[in-house]
């Protein structure tokens, strides 16, 4: 009983640790719905989210094993130059990890591109979205990041002989990470909203997460360009670079208002 209670616990940190990037891509993505609905988008997302993710665990202990084999139909190469072997996994990860890319770009060239962001906004309806489609994308980038989180998970808990209860422990984890990720959604979105300089960081920070993304999808299709396996970016690596981004962000911001009141 010890035992499962303390792998419970490292899912639950590991959801967390894992859901960070999670939580700033639903905070970015809701601001496209109406204002009036953008909480309710953030809470439904996450929400339909978890209840997917639960059956997302199911298939993926059901059919893992299917799920890591590459597909014949998409293995091979182009001599010494490129060579690959995709299997579900890598596909998902490689789409995942280039849409986020593409939406990071879009929205930081549309920051430096526009003269005056709230005018923008208020006038380009070309960005926006409806509230049910701003859930969609949020449920379906949360089930790309599920993926390494579930597949950590089931990892975590083979040492549970019962598959039902390792199951079980393991949805349990989804919900309970769900939970807090509902509590602090609100609160990553209105910490934006009153410091928009902050905006850019986070889209820099999803860019680093695509990359992440790409590295990884590459690496489990093991691709090779020109003799060199593609290796995926350590989450040592990720997190040092986060916290690099973030230092220069603080620093940088305290430097411009030294400059401002010495003018």
């Amino acid at each position: 009983m010890l035992e499962i209670l303390f792998t419970l616990i490292m899912l639950v940190l590991l959801q967390a640790v894992l859901g960070f990037d999670n939580l700033l891509y639903i905070s970015l993505e809701s601001k496209k719905a109406p204002e009036k609905d953008q909480k309710r988008v953030r809470k439904l997302g996450i929400l339909i989210a978890i209840g997917l993710r639960i059956v997302l665990l199911f298939l993926l202990v059901s059919i893992i094993d299917y799920f890591q084999e590459p597909f014949a139909f998409l293995t091979g190469g182009i001599d010494d130059m490129v060579k690959f072997a995709f299997n579900g996994h890598s596909i998902i990860v490689l789409i995942g990890g280039g849409f986020i890319i593409y939406t990071a770009i879009k929205e930081i060239w549309h920051m430096i591109s526009t003269k005056d962001l709230d005018a923008s906004e208020m006038v380009d309806t070309s960005r926006n979205k409806t509230a049910n489609a701003a859930i969609f994308s949020i449920v379906i980038m949360n089930l790309v990041f599920s993926f390494d989180s579930i597949l950590a998970a089931i990892g975590l808990t083979n040492e549970i002989e019962n598959a039902t209860t390792a199951f079980i422990v393991m949805a349990i984890a989804i919900v309970i990470s769900g939970l807090i990720m509902l509590f602090l959604a609100d609160k990553v979105s209105t910490f934006l909203a009153k410091n928009r300089m902050y905006e850019v960081l986070g889209l820099f920070i999803l860019f680093i997460v695509g990359i992440m993304l790409v590295t990884e999808g590459g690496h489990l299709a093991h691709i090779k360009l020109f003799g060199e396996e593609i290796v995926p970016m350590s989450k040592t690596t990720f997190y040092f670079v986060i916290a690099v981004l973030i230092v220069i962000d603080i620093v940088q911001g305290k430097y411009q208002k030294k400059l401002m009141s010495g003018k």
